[in-house]
């Protein structure tokens, strides 16, 4: 098989997943062998959250996505200045942009 793609990964991108999928929450929950995101939008005053989508990640990728993130967040604040967080933190386990209660699926 002759393959002249120099090493570079092609990536197919399906319309429907282009169009992106809003969170404002994600719960991380993880076991020995797994970590499971699952990501969700959530309004104020609005007592549930959708879950919209769910990715679980082998340990090492978790490693990964988070160093990526840590380099993408420190490229955004070169650019574009602090990103200024509420002093509240949320529950610990998850991410959200306001103080809610941790639910139950």
């Amino acid at each position: 098989m002759d393959n002249k793609n120099n090493g570079q990964l092609q990536i197919d991108l399906p319309q429907d997943v282009a169009q992106g999928q809003y969170a404002n929450l994600a719960i991380i929950n993880h076991s020995s062998s797994d970590f499971i995101i699952d990501f969700a939008s959530i309004l104020p005053g609005v007592p549930k959250a959708r879950i919209g989508s769910r990715i679980i990640l082998a340990p090492e990728h978790a490693k990964r996505l988070l160093m990526a993130l840590q380099d993408n967040v420190a490229g955004y604040e070169r650019d574009f200045g602090p990103i200024k967080l509420a002093q509240q933190q949320p529950p610990k386990g998850t991410i959200a942009p306001f103080n809610i209660n941790k639910g139950e699926a």
